[in-house]
């Protein structure tokens, strides 16, 4: 492990400069929101559509499936356009304008199809600025591995701060309610405005240049990067049952306070996500990645059995920490330091593509499925057989990673058609 990580040169060197302080607040405050819009009333969406609207737990699948829908659609699109023909600052504010406008429409029905139609329009504009968030901090910083982890925590606070409101802030009762909704609106339309005033970041490919897109495609030709993206993508699909019913699982647990209690999940994201350069230091990214899979199973696992004792289940959300960091943000980091300086943008939107889009959609589709076969016609849900679903899935993931997985130091050389520049497009652009 330590040689891979030593090749790979994860670990922080001070020979490269600091981070000016006035981009790292601007890059702070948007992670922040970025966060905080989504986390407004993702985790709580599921209470207004079960108890409110009364949609069944297939119907809400098929809603939370619209964020995913989003990435397919619209996230290559948009790391084309970062790429190659509209500064990233831009893209962020005329996604985020257009998803306020957006969030306050699914505020106002009541309908599951213009709930589901309202989502799926936010989802095309919000999921693409996932990849441009981090596509941007990676072009605005000197040292990916070491500065972007404290800057993606304050995308983690901000997840904390909005879940903390919906239960303290918004009065008794929120979460059956469209407060949320409007709230995320809100903060929608500040973090619009306030992108404007983000560091300038022109898009970094050539008019000339192949297809962002299709250059992207062309990184899973090497093995290793391939199955690096193959995995990952299954393991989302287990990811969407977290999302997708946590919330309610906690409910009919009795907990008070769900959206609260889930909060715990990110607590410990910050802790985990400020370990992350110490930890890819020390045990290099295939360990990282392993340790990171694993806790997937095992926090379902504990889901499983968590009728039995209450802590095991906190237990299981305070793994997310562990979960997200170890894997999902990793997975960003690789794949930054893995792709052409040119391309990188697509290369971010490819691994949203597939993880928060293809696999997320399908994960959506049959977690929603799962729990509704396995709920009775009184309403009552088997959470303990819907949870080993994914435990397995992710266990069998791990398996195949350890396996077939093994890093190679460097790029991962492109092979483009004849005339084609392959090289980064100079010293300014490669020092992301």
């Amino acid at each position: 492990m330590a040689d891979s990580a030593a090749a790979l040169n994860y670990a922080p060197t001070s020979m490269k400069p600091p981070l000016e302080m006035s981009v790292r607040l601007r890059l702070s405050v948007m992670m922040f929101l970025q966060f905080a819009v989504w986390g407004s009333f993702w985790t709580v969406l599921n209470f207004y559509c079960d108890h409110t609207l009364h949609f069944s737990k297939a119907q809400i699948g098929q809603l939370y499936s619209t964020m995913a829908l989003g990435a397919i659609i619209s996230t290559m699109f948009a790391g084309q356009l970062a790429d190659r023909v509209m500064s990233s600052e831009y893209l962020m504010a005329i996604f985020h304008l257009g998803g306020a406008a957006l969030l306050f429409v699914m505020a106002s029905v009541h309908g599951f199809w213009p709930m589901y139609l309202a989502a799926l329009g936010f989802a095309l504009l919000y999921n693409p600025t996932l990849a441009i968030s981090n596509s941007l901090s990676f072009h605005n910083i000197p040292d990916a591995t070491r500065d972007f982890p404290t800057l993606r925590v304050l995308g983690t606070i901000g997840w904390i701060a909005a879940g903390i409101a919906v239960d303290y802030a918004l009065g008794s009762g929120a979460e059956d309610t469209n407060r949320p909704l409007i709230m995320a609106a809100v903060l929608s339309l500040v973090l619009g405005v306030f992108s404007l005033t983000l560091p300038h970041t022109p898009p970094s490919g050539q008019k000339g240049d192949a297809i962002p897109f299709l250059r992207a495609f062309a990184l899973l030709k090497d093995f290793s990067f391939g199955i690096f993206f193959g995995v990952s993508f299954a393991i989302t699909i287990a990811l969407a049952f977290y999302y997708n019913f946590t919330g309610n699982f906690l409910h009919d647990l009795q907990f008070n306070k769900a959206a609260t209690v889930q909060t715990f999940g990110q607590m410990s994201e910050i802790i985990f996500m400020l370990l992350l350069p110490f930890a890819l230091t020390r045990f290099g990214m295939k360990g990282v990645l392993v340790v990171g899979m694993a806790a997937w199973a095992v926090r379902y696992g504990l889901f499983s059995i968590g009728h039995v004792w209450l802590g095991l289940v906190v237990i299981g959300v305070v793994l997310h920490g562990v979960c997200f960091d170890f894997f999902l943000a990793a997975g960003f980091i690789h794949t930054d330091n893995k792709a052409p300086a040119s391309i990188r943008g697509s290369a971010q939107a490819l691994f949203s593509f597939l993880t928060y889009g293809v696999g997320m959609y399908i994960g959506n589709v049959i977690a929603g499925f799962v729990a509704q076969h396995y709920t009775s016609a009184q309403g009552v849900t088997n959470w303990s057989r819907v949870w080993m679903v994914p435990a397995i899935g992710a266990a069998a993931c791990l398996l195949l990673f350890i396996v077939l997985w093994r890093d190679s130091a460097g790029k991962v050389e492109v092979v483009e058609p004849r005339g084609f520049p392959v090289e980064p497009l100079g010293a300014a652009t490669s020092q992301h």
